[in-house]
């Protein structure tokens, strides 16, 4: 059986080779790249994420890295954000009194968690739908999240003959979306590559959807 392909989104952010290592223990074939055919073309595109969410939209348009992310949506064709790369997913960050436009595929505003102590890092617990693909055979794990700030709210509205998409919560001063997996798009606020062997499991579900 035939390894599925992923491109890791190459266009500046930190921390990426250790996504690309995940992945490969995961069972995939992984190019680190910004190149636009290799990065359409693969079965998946993971987008990573750290830092600000103002300079990770900036990087992204850099590479083009918008468009790639909207063409392979539009085709149905499976993306995968992580950390900032999920918060870029909603309409709008807000960090530090800055209200930075975001991709749009969801309608919702990323904000400065209401906690007392920031920022959330280290282990904590999710709660997934009973049907989630993604968290299969890990609703009692622990995984590991470095954020100050997250999307609180999920308002999109999904009409039949279109699935609801599945959310997943978890909490730090107060509940703030941990996952979505919404058709070919899913994304976690957490870092799975920081997440032990719970985190290549996930990652593993999800190269397990790329069909």
């Amino acid at each position: 059986m035939s390894r599925p392909s992923v491109v890791v989104l190459d266009y500046g952010t930190g921390n990426v080779h250790s996504a690309v290592k995940a992945l490969e223990r995961a069972g995939a074939d992984v190019e680190l790249t910004a190149d636009r055919s290799a990065a359409m073309e693969a079965d998946g595109l993971l987008v990573p994420g750290v830092g600000a969410f103002s300079a990770v939209m900036e990087a992204l348009k850099g590479v083009r890295g918008d468009e790639i992310i909207d063409r392979r949506l539009a085709g149905g064709r499976p993306v995968m954000g992580i950390c900032v790369g999920m918060q870029v997913l909603f309409e709008h960050g807000i960090e530090r009194g800055v209200d930075t436009e975001g991709l749009g595929e969801w309608p919702g505003t990323v904000a400065e968690l209401p906690a007392s102590v920031l920022p959330h890092m280290g282990w904590n617990t999710i709660d997934a739908p009973d049907d989630s693909v993604l968290f299969e055979g890990l609703h009692d794990e622990r995984f590991y999240f470095v954020h100050s700030y997250a999307a609180m709210e999920w308002t999109l509205d999904v009409q039949p003959p279109f699935p609801q998409p599945l959310v997943t919560w978890s909490e730090h001063g107060a509940p703030f979306l941990a996952a979505v997996e919404n058709g070919p798009l899913t994304a976690t606020q957490f870092h799975p590559e920081k997440s032990a062997d719970a985190g290549i499991r996930l990652l593993s579900n999800w190269l397990g959807t790329l069909g």
